[in-house]
């Protein structure tokens, strides 16, 4: 008997769920991360009444569908099904709105992270409470509903995340994992919750600016009890057992562990947890996390303080535009490959393309892209265009193209970096992770040169935050370690890493390829008003 079939049906697994911007991944593992199965569905937000959002409709099938997916692969590859597990948890897009009657019905389409729409509630809630309120943060999205006066906050019971709501389907539970809900609402190092001073001051706010009916309860009855890693969250039951397995062959009653958003998965997934360690995650986003081992007294917008999934507080600099515009370009090349009557997959044209980029000059040949899908308040835009500009005095080559893209996913990013490193805040080493790192080396030596740091790539960096979110789970399990000692001893004792250094000429090419797109950033308010 495989190792695998003996943990599967003795229900020695864990399970891992994270719905991502693009993709909704589970990963099955055993009670030490080792990877047993995993499964896949892809998605796409959309714009509502000028919200991005997913349907509620799209979110069930998703589960589904991915669940689907990965009960095929346990199927193809060891012959088995999955008819328990050990326990499981759910992760997803950290921040945004998902605001609940005392039905649990939604109030409002889900308001995504990825919203620019409360610049005016985020500005006004950070002069208040002494403390950087980012657009993305839930507590902003309230205030903006209530700057409107919008009519939903009348019958409001409930606030929460996605994470939130999707673990409150699987278990009746409204909590939510101190990272997680460290994206809503500040939290007190103190008391591992959220900071009371600062909740009655958003009271106040609410109460003395109240246009029409207005929020009725105070915010701590509306925000998810907080729960740090290691500890139950609630059992999954019957129907959230249904939620997953159309099927009905997965039991009920595992126990699940606190919900949290993609940052501290991310965090998780590279072992980067404990003070003083960093880490950067790329996906539809791109976000650095470094955690202090202090508490941060700036007010810096651009820095926002967060906390990992055991409550340590992490400076987190979030870029909206990751690698999507990438992505769309390797679409167009598939295109046109297919037109050649060449079959390939789209991993050999991610690994084509970004090979190229090993070959493209250390500035990117005056070439300059910007990757703005959406808004983008690093650099002060606010209505993302994606642009292509390049100098007329560089003969323009594929390596340089496709450079000034990889670039590009850390050109905001960078730019927010600078007010950790204005503030005496650095790190000797930066772990990386998400699928873009799958392709050995070019997207690493990118971030090494934007960073002027080394950056590790753990084995399995495409795994990401669904796998993080199953190690989670394993931790509340096996009930004898804390976070950090977990992953040290357990997890990542024999993991293999791949590191890159800073290479002086790199790190100056991409200074000054940095130095163009930050020139060219007036550019979107041109093409804004193009539409």
């Amino acid at each position: 008997m495989t190792w695998e079939r003996e943990v599967v049906e003795a229900g020695r697994v864990v399970l891992g769920i994270e719905l991502g911007s693009t993709r909704i991944k589970a990963v099955l593992t055993d009670t030490a991360g080792t990877r047993v199965a995993a499964g896949t569905h892809a998605w796409q937000s959309h714009l509502e009444g000028g919200h991005w959002t997913y349907a509620q409709s799209a979110i069930d099938a998703g589960l589904a569908a991915c669940m689907t997916d990965l009960r095929g692969d346990l199927s193809a590859t060891h012959g088995l099904e999955l008819r328990r597990v050990a326990a499981l948890g759910v992760s997803a897009m950290m921040h945004g709105y998902i605001a609940l009657d005392e039905d649990d019905r939604w109030l409002v389409p889900f308001r995504t992270w990825r919203d620019t729409t409360t610049a005016t509630a985020a500005g006004e809630l950070s002069q208040a409470l002494g403390v950087n309120i980012p657009q993305r943060w839930s507590v902003a999205h309230l205030y903006q509903a209530h700057l409107d006066d919008e009519a939903h906050l009348g019958r409001l019971a409930r606030l929460t995340t996605l994470a939130g709501w999707v673990h409150r389907r699987l278990t009746g539970e409204h909590v939510l994992g101190v990272g997680d809900a460290s994206g809503m609402f500040p939290i007190d190092p103190a008391t591992g919750t959220y900071d009371e001073r600062l909740l009655a001051r958003v009271d106040d706010l609410l109460r003395s600016s109240s246009k029409g009916t207005g929020v009725a309860r105070p915010l701590v009855q509306l925000l998810p009890r907080v729960l740090p890693a290691g500890v139950r969250a609630g059992v999954l039951t019957v129907d959230g057992a249904r939620l997953l397995d159309e099927t009905g062959t997965l039991a009920a009653g595992s126990p699940l562990c606190p919900p949290e958003g993609d940052a501290g998965t991310g965090m998780v997934a590279t072992n980067s947890v404990r003070p003083g360690t960093a880490n950067v995650s790329v996906g539809t986003s791109v976000f650095a996390m470094t955690v202090l081992d202090a508490p941060w007294r700036g007010t810096d917008p651009n820095v926002d303080i967060v906390c990992t999934p055991a409550g340590h507080p992490v400076a987190m600099v979030h870029a909206n535009n990751g690698a999507s515009e990438l992505d769309a370009w390797a679409d167009v090349f598939a295109d046109f490959a297919r037109r050649l009557q060449v079959n390939l997959s789209r991993d050999q044209v991610f690994r084509i393309l970004l090979e190229s980029a090993a070959d493209g000059a250390s500035d990117a040949g005056g070439v300059i892209v910007h990757n703005f899908l959406a808004g983008e308040p690093v650099a002060g835009v606010t209505t993302g265009h994606p642009l292509v500009v390049r100098s007329t005095g560089h003969r323009l080559s594929l390596p340089d193209l496709v450079k000034a893209h990889v670039y590009a996913i850390f050109g905001a990013l960078a730019l927010g970096m600078r007010s950790l490193r204005d503030a005496g805040v650095t790190t000797d080493n930066v772990v990386a992770h998400g699928g873009v790192f799958r392709t050995e080396g070019v997207a690493q030596h990118a971030l090494a040169a934007a960073f002027d740091t080394p950056v590790t790539v753990l084995q399995g960096a495409g795994e990401g935050g669904a796998w993080g979110m199953a190690v989670l789970a394993a931790l509340m399990v096996r009930d004898e370690l804390d976070l950090a000692t977990f992953l040290d001893r357990t997890v990542f004792a024999t993991a293999a890493t791949s590191v890159v250094t800073a290479d002086p000429a790199e790190v100056a090419g991409f200074a000054a390829y940095l130095s163009r797109f930050d020139a060219l950033l007036p550019l979107q308010e041109v093409a804004a008003r193009l539409g």
